[in-house]
């Protein structure tokens, strides 16, 4: 990834062939994955659709208006890609199927209602489990080797879990807008969903990643590492473990390093894994001071990506690959692994 705003992060696997992905919506198709079944009663109606070229925002403003329902009313669990073919759960506060005219209205925007089933709750953030991903990439037939080699290597390894580019906003200009938001004093008027002052969090995440790709310990727990158990929210502290066990754990992705989304509140982290954790963001603290202000609450997130239930099929341009990635997991993350291409 490029950007005048934004360094580029260090790859896993170095100097990855050209390609291209995404050309069309029909070709990066992200599906999610709740893990549960809505329970068929209740007053709030969930809803599974797909939108093409929409991102979650968009479609929740145009479903709100069409139900005649409150924005803030409307649920979600995760925000999915505007160029792409998604399909996600909405939930809205309706007892009542909508009309077919209103269906109508939002097909031509792009969103498609493909089934509604009443739940007794709104749908939470971070409801979902995983999300399904099939992507075409295009490459060079004299790389196609080189490309599927590093697909395999990928499901042995995992991939960095970088946020994406689409995190950072057009040409990564979030950071900028954060930094002077943050200087200022955040305040919910100037950044409605919070967008600000996740790129700041998602920045500063990435620039200890990058660090551990580049001394090629993110795959592999440091002395005071907090890891996180595969495919859970849950972290715990090396001092609770061996750190000989905890590196056999990593080596089958058992579980993973992580690194802190800055916030208000104490490093988790000691020894070893801290100081690299504060070294990383030494230049950014006034960055960090802005996130301590605004009241957002310290966290940590998992330094790998495990690709779930991997497919590779060849095809006449490049490869159509299906993967599974635990919510708050990017695609590009993995896909710049496999090529350079812009975006990634």
């Amino acid at each position: 990834m490029t950007s005048s705003c934004l360094p580029e992060w260090a790859h896993a696997l170095n100097n990855p062939p050209a390609g291209h992905f995404k050309q069309a919506p029909e070709q990066f198709v992200v599906v999610e994955q709740l893990g549960f079944e809505p329970e068929q009663r209740g007053d709030h109606l969930w809803c599974w659709i797909e939108k093409r070229g929409v991102e979650t925002h968009r479609a929740i403003t145009l479903c709100a208006k069409e139900f005649g329902v409150r924005e803030r009313d409307v649920g979600y669990s995760g925000l999915k890609d505007r160029m792409a073919l998604t399909r996600q759960w909405l939930s809205f506060p309706l007892s009542e199927p909508p009309m077919q005219q209103s269906l109508d209205r939002l097909a031509e925007q792009g969103i498609k209602v493909l089934s509604a089933v009443p739940h007794p709750r709104k749908l939470k953030r971070g409801s979902h489990r995983s999300n399904r991903f099939e992507i075409a990439i295009e490459f060079d037939a004299s790389d196609a080797e080189q490309v599927f080699e590093r697909w395999q290597r990928l499901q042995q390894t995992g991939a960095p879990n970088y946020f994406g580019a689409q995190r950072f906003g057009h040409a990564g200009l979030n950071i900028e807008r954060a930094r002077h938001l943050l200087a200022k004093g955040w305040h919910k008027r100037a950044d409605k969903h919070g967008m600000l002052l996740s790129s700041a969090r998602s920045y500063l995440f990435n620039l200890t990643l990058a660090a551990r790709v580049s001394a090629d310990s993110w795959h592999t727990p440091l002395a005071g590492e907090v890891v996180n158990l595969d495919g859970s929210g849950s972290f715990f502290s090396s001092a609770d473990a061996a750190l000989d066990e905890l590196t056999e754990r990593a080596a089958v992705q058992d579980i993973h390093p992580t690194a802190p989304l800055w916030g208000k509140g104490q490093l988790d982290s000691f020894a070893q894994a801290r100081e690299v954790e504060l070294h990383s963001v030494l230049q950014e603290q006034q960055l960090i001071a802005g996130l301590e202000r605004a009241g957002v609450a310290m966290a940590r997130r998992a330094l790998r990506l495990r690709v779930l239930d991997p497919t590779w099929q060849r095809t006449e341009r490049g490869a159509l690959l299906g993967f599974g990635l635990v919510r708050g997991g990017y695609a590009t993350a993995v896909l710049r692994e496999l090529i350079a291409a812009p975006g990634l």
